[in-house]
């Protein structure tokens, strides 16, 4: 048995499949568990109101496939962010963030991606930064309470690029329901732009990192870059996240129409799994 498990990002399947459908597709192609999307677009910000019947039959579905819903993608704060000057943003953005724990509570999800800005569309300020700490504070007591652990995705924004830059956070909450989810892809750029190793970086939150996502990236390019056709290390970030006890990666990439879609995730998915199986090994 694999000493880890490689989840997979939903929105690396066509969007008209079920979710019962991608998880039967993501088990077929070899990956362990599934990420769920909650973007900032209506239709998927409608599931934070799932009625029990939805959920249900979601769970159903994860029994029957075999395929469990791990983790949580919140990216639904880059249009409701925590740190909007306007307060009946915020207020959204706080009501967003608690639906977002329920449902991982109600699915079964132990982890919750957050994104690691304090706004998004809008000017970063003093002002935004303190509202974002505000009601930092607040997602984290939630997310106490029910036991659910909230963790930063490094992002492409100067605010929070690096795991390091995150780490900063954690430490004004000292909770243990506040970690770090960091952006392998992400890491990459903001490291190399500054002249720095990734992989030092990467360590720089020893102890606190709940899974890791891996995606490939170029200088100055974010997404949707194929793996192997950029620059991050695979190989070397496996073995120091492993070495640092990461259990949990996730492969992210998205389906961009190809038609072959099915082959593309099974060959992500061994490329993926050279990269940490090539340090792992077996137990």
């Amino acid at each position: 048995m694999r000493n880890y498990r490689l989840g997979l990002y939903e929105k690396s399947m066509p969007g008209g499949l079920t979710l019962a459908e991608k998880l039967r597709e993501a088990g077929l192609a070899g990956f362990d568990y599934l990420e769920l999307s909650i973007d900032e677009t209506d239709e998927k910000l409608a599931r934070l109101d799932w009625p029990g019947a939805e959920i249900l039959a979601l769970r159903e579905a994860q029994e029957e496939t075999g395929v469990p819903i791990g983790s949580i993608c919140l990216s639904g704060h880059r249009r409701f962010p925590l740190g909007h000057p306007d307060p009946e943003v915020r207020r959204a953005s706080l009501a967003i963030m608690e639906k977002a724990i329920r449902l991982a509570v109600r699915l079964g999800a132990r982890i919750i991606q957050v994104a690691g800005y304090d706004v998004y569309y809008e000017a970063s300020t003093a002002a935004t930064a303190e509202n974002f700490a505000r009601n930092l504070l607040l997602s984290v007591e939630m997310a106490a309470r029910w036991g659910v652990t909230l963790a930063f995705e490094t992002m492409e924004t100067e605010f929070m690029n690096t795991v390091g830059k995150a780490m900063a956070w954690i430490g004004k909450t000292n909770s243990p329901y506040l970690q770090v989810y960091p952006d392998l892809g992400n890491i990459t750029n903001a490291a190399l732009a500054a002249g720095r190793d990734p992989l030092e970086d990467l360590r720089e939150g020893r102890g606190h990192i709940v899974a890791l996502h891996l995606k490939e990236t170029k200088p100055g390019v974010f997404r949707e870059v194929p793996y192997g056709a950029g620059h991050v290390r695979f190989d070397e970030a496996a073995a120091a996240a492993l070495e640092m006890g990461v259990r949990l990666f996730v492969g992210e990439f998205w389906h961009t129409g190809e038609p072959d879609w099915r082959k593309t995730l099974a060959s992500n998915e061994r490329f993926l799994r050279q990269a940490l199986d090539g340090t792992a090994g077996w137990r």
